[in-house]
């Protein structure tokens, strides 16, 4: 009986190891702005789903949620005299204290955590 128990616990073990990425994608991730050295933009994730953008004022997070390896970002593209509401779903591929890599099936975005 004990080694059954052992046996299921080690294969929970395995499991919940090979399967997403359980830790919190809050905080502030920012990525280099193209062509303008030194300077950053990106997305501030905050617990109660509430999310910002970084220095895009043309691209408005307003909230967040985690589903597994997906996030998804909602919020508001302003421009050109119109604004338009959006829904983003994007895989979690990297996640860890320092990165975070996420990808829309077209592109990687590659996020530092801003400290």
């Amino acid at each position: 009986m004990k080694k059954k128990i052992l046996g299921v616990v080690m294969l929970l073990g395995i499991l919940t190891a090979c399967g997403g990425n359980s830790m919190s994608v809050v905080g502030a991730w920012v990525e280099p702005i193209p062509c303008m050295e030194g300077q950053v933009q990106g997305i501030k994730i905050e617990e109660g789903g509430n999310a910002s953008s970084i220095n895009m004022a043309t691209l408005v997070y307003e909230s967040w949620k985690r589903n597994g390896d997906q996030l998804i970002l909602t919020g508001k593209s302003i421009g050109n005299g119109q604004t338009i509401e959006f829904t983003d779903t994007l895989e979690i591929i990297t996640l860890n204290a320092d990165s975070l890599i996420l990808d829309n099936g077209e592109i990687e975005f590659h996020y530092a955590k801003q400290k």
